[in-house]
């Protein structure tokens, strides 16, 4: 059985609320096993022995669980027999259910929660529902929306007066354009920087995932 359907398997036999799955994937021979490292790169995997663990996640924490079908997908094309065996979960833990505010609203709590010299955010904004997603992004756009694989969530920059990624005030029109079409969603800032000076470069740079943001 190739390592796609492995993953489906365990997949399925998840619990409902999962939230980040620890996984092994072992690969006996030294090149295979290279070969497998290579295309698993995205997932920035480590090495056990003659096991390869990569984290998959549904809260940003690691690659999402399509993209990792797609990686593992390659594998199998290669020709590359392994074994994949679930290590650890963690379910996503029990929320309260709050009356839910506007996503402008939302911000300026947010906002109002800084420190007065913060320069530059990362956030993220998960959506109650798939069927929003291409609405959404159309209406973020001037924030740049990058897509959270495997999960209905955009993250984007903010700048607070120069550098790159879109302005308070950008940010706040394309959150009242959801508040206008009823779209849902959960805002959270996941990195914060204060008082960054920029030279020669138009901002510092979050590495998540292994990939620059």
């Amino acid at each position: 059985m190739g390592l796609v359907d492995q993953w489906r398997q365990i997949r399925a036999d998840l619990p409902a609320d999962w939230a980040d799955v620890r996984l092994a994937i072992s690969v006996p021979s030294p090149s295979q096993r290279s070969h497998a490292a290579a295309l698993l790169g995205p997932a920035g995997p480590g090495i056990a022995g003659d096991e390869l663990r990569v984290t998959v996640s549904r809260t940003g924490s690691g690659i999402g669980p399509d993209q990792l079908g797609k990686l593992l997908r390659k594998i199998d094309k290669a020709w590359t027999r392994g074994r994949l065996r679930l290590l650890a979960v963690v379910e996503r833990e029990a929320r309260v259910d709050t009356p839910r505010l506007r996503h402008a609203d939302a911000w300026a709590q947010a906002v109002a929660a800084l420190p007065p010299d913060w320069s530059d955010l990362y956030c993220e904004l998960e959506l109650t529902s798939s069927d929003h997603l291409q609405r959404a992004a159309l209406l973020l756009a001037p924030v740049n929306p990058a897509r959270v694989p495997g999960r209905s969530a955009y993250r984007f920059r903010v700048a607070h007066t120069f550098g790159y990624g879109a302005s308070p005030q950008m940010t706040v029109r394309c959150f009242e354009r959801l508040d206008q079409e009823g779209i849902p969603g959960r805002l959270t800032i996941l990195h914060i920087l204060s008082d960054t000076h920029n030279v020669d470069t138009q901002g510092p740079v979050w590495r998540v995932g292994g990939k620059a943001v």
